[in-house]
């Protein structure tokens, strides 16, 4: 049977502060007003609001037309963010991303014309179409947050976050993304078909509107996501909940379908997102709910599973899935 989680009382001096309670305020506003625009999909709406207060990196795997781009240009839009899209094709090249020097005759020297990676979010559609070595570009970018060319090291604005899609690995023309670069995404995410209410409330919604394009009015600004991502950093964990989120992560390297577990990257970000989820919640502290929601969602694209565990259908989620209902839950 399993234990029922009992949310632990606050501890003194750990109720929600005047800033967490704007930051979840914020988040609320930002969720309402991209849902004006994807209809449905309030889960997902939320896990990304909560990648933006961690400062990570969110993968989207899902087919064509399921609102991906829509969604990364609204959540931009609504924060008063500056937006940046990368197509990925097979022969974009690292200097399309980055920029690279160019020389300038009149001056007779070179200068560096920044790429499209100098944003505050970065889409990076069908990332898995372009080679290896483009992808590698990017990885400087989403874990340091600078790109260095030439000796020079050039700083990305703030906030900074790559919002990737990827097509699923049995369609053509795809490159499967390496370990290294999929550790650098805090989760990985999947939309999903709308059902047939929501697929009508699209059509309504459209026919309302008149055009293709939404209106959406913004909520906040680079200044504030970067104060509210300061504010995450103040909400508490206590020891209790340290020791679990290591247990669950340690699991994952001695799970019997396990060849890789999760390095501890991923739990450094499961500890960012319980604390982003427990703010946007509008607490100060992290209870073991805010880590078992996410869990799937960070840990799962970090597992390399042993060959005869996929023959036999098993999943990554589905082994989170089970350590998740194996691990000791603190005061359960």
């Amino acid at each position: 049977m399993t234990a029922i989680l009992q949310r632990p009382a606050p501890a003194p001096g750990r109720s929600a502060t005047p800033e967490v309670q704007h930051l979840a305020r914020t988040c609320r506003a930002l969720v309402d007003e991209v849902a004006k625009v994807i209809v449905g999909k309030r889960e997902v709406l939320d896990l990304v609001t909560v990648n933006f207060l961690a400062g990570g990196n969110i993968l989207f795997e899902d087919f064509p037309g399921m609102a991906k781009t829509l969604m990364s240009n609204t959540f931009a839009r609504a924060a008063g963010c500056d937006f940046g899209r990368i197509q990925f094709t097979p022969d974009v090249l690292p200097g399309d991303i980055t920029g690279a020097s160019v020389y300038n005759q009149q001056t007779s020297e070179f200068t560096f014309r920044r790429g499209p990676v100098f944003t505050n979010v970065l889409l990076a559609d069908e990332i898995n179409r372009a080679p290896p070595k483009t992808q590698a570009a990017l990885l400087e970018a989403m874990q340091e947050r600078q790109v260095t060319l030439e000796g020079t090291t050039h700083k990305l604005p703030k906030p900074y976050i790559v919002m990737a899609t990827q097509n699923p690995a049995e369609q053509e023309g795809c490159y499967p993304l390496p370990e290294a670069q999929m550790d650098r995404f805090l989760m990985k995410l999947s939309v999903g078909y709308p059902s047939r209410a929501e697929e009508a409330e699209i059509l309504r919604r459209r026919i309302a509107r008149g055009k293709d394009d939404a209106d959406v009015r913004v909520v906040a600004d680079p200044r504030q996501i970067v104060a509210m991502q300061q504010t995450v950093e103040t909400i508490h964990v206590s020891p209790a909940l340290v020791d679990y989120l290591a247990e669950i992560v340690c699991r994952t390297r001695e799970h019997a379908d396990v060849y890789v577990g999760s390095s501890p990257r991923g739990s450094q970000a499961m500890l960012k997102g319980a604390r982003a989820y427990a703010a946007m919640k509008g607490r100060s502290f992290v209870v073991p709910d805010d880590i078992r929601v996410l869990a799937p969602h960070i840990l799962a694209h970090r597992l390399i599973l042993k060959p005869e565990a996929r023959i036999r259908g098993v999943k990554a989620h589905d082994v989170v899935r089970t350590i998740l209902a194996e691990a000791p839950v603190p005061g359960a």
